[in-house]
């Protein structure tokens, strides 16, 4: 014969399972981490504007000389370097980007032509190579 159950036997379930409700929340968090748009911060820059003295950009192959002294040459003309940073910007808007010849000088320091290639770097030139490295033959 069944015996009743009484309470005394009988052991209700108190703690309610929370496994399943903290895993749809995580679901919703990813979500909507994923569904926020990615902010944009804007950064205010003052862009520096053309050079009235500036060099032409030729449109077959410009020539960056650096020479002794450090004085940086645009095909002959001295330019700063932000002012390259500029025409070589310039030079790689055109349709086809010319090519860009470095031409240090034999007594130039390392450090300015160092300085040199990280802006040519930075701006992201590809047509680019260095001319006349016969002349160096007996310098070092």
């Amino acid at each position: 014969m069944r015996h009743p159950i009484t309470i005394e036997h009988a052991n209700p379930l108190i703690d309610m399972n929370t496994t399943p409700l903290i895993d749809v929340l995580l679901v919703l968090l990813i979500m909507f981490i994923i569904t926020i748009p990615i902010q944009t911060h804007a950064v205010k820059l003052d862009l520096p504007a053309a050079c009235a003295g500036c060099p032409v950009v030729e449109r077959t192959a410009n020539i960056v000389t650096i020479g002794s002294t450090g004085q940086i040459a645009w095909n002959g003309r001295p330019v700063s370097k932000q002012d390259l940073s500029f025409l070589l910007r310039q030079a790689q808007q055109m349709p086809t980007a010319p090519e860009l010849h470095l031409r240090p000088d034999a007594g130039a320091r390392y450090g300015m032509v160092d300085q040199v290639l990280a802006i040519i770097k930075r701006e992201h030139v590809e047509r680019f190579g260095f001319v006349d490295n016969g002349s160096y033959v007996g310098v070092f």
